[in-house]
């Protein structure tokens, strides 16, 4: 796929750091935890593989319930809160003050149904060879992390699970 040199020169100028530490993601039924979405979501284009977690708790319920509430007919399958274990080498931070108006995104738009432009920054961090990056939630107030597993050997250990209850 083919990045603006601006959007790629914007991510750059924005920087990246390691991290690690504990992350929640919400899984259906009896899929792994590790599973990677490659059909495309908010942050990642169809093919570019993407693990999607949150910093805290309340930030996955949030972002699953919307999912929920979405479809047709509410899946009925178990639920599972996994608590991971990761460690990534090179992570961009779009909640940093004034990072998303750098890649031309606004906080008030990331609920939008449109995902173009937050999958081009999304693939263009990952094209930059990135295996990471933190970004607002857009269903409530907290962050998510978004893991490209195609860039680097990015540590993930399922450490917890919690089975939710209706």
């Amino acid at each position: 796929m083919f990045y603006p040199d601006e959007l790629v020169e914007a991510i750059e100028s924005l920087g990246s750091s390691e991290w690690s530490g504990v992350v929640f993601r919400h899984m259906f039924a009896e899929y792994t935890p590790l599973l990677e979405n490659r059909r495309g979501a908010r942050w990642n284009p169809p093919q570019v593989p993407a693990i999607y977690a949150s910093l805290e708790r309340k930030t996955v319920l949030a972002e699953a319930e919307f999912q929920i509430a979405s479809q047709p007919l509410p899946p009925r399958a178990r639920r599972t809160i996994y608590q991971l274990r990761v460690r990534l080498q090179s992570v961009v931070d779009l909640t940093a003050p004034g990072a998303l108006a750098k890649t031309g995104l606004r906080n008030e738009t990331l609920g939008d149904s449109d995902l173009a432009r937050t999958q081009l920054v999304g693939g263009a961090v990952e094209w930059c060879r990135h295996d990471g990056m933190f970004v607002p939630s857009a269903r409530t107030n907290g962050t998510n992390l978004v893991i490209f597993p195609n860039q680097r050997v990015a540590e993930i250990e399922v450490v917890a699970q919690e089975p939710i209850s209706e």
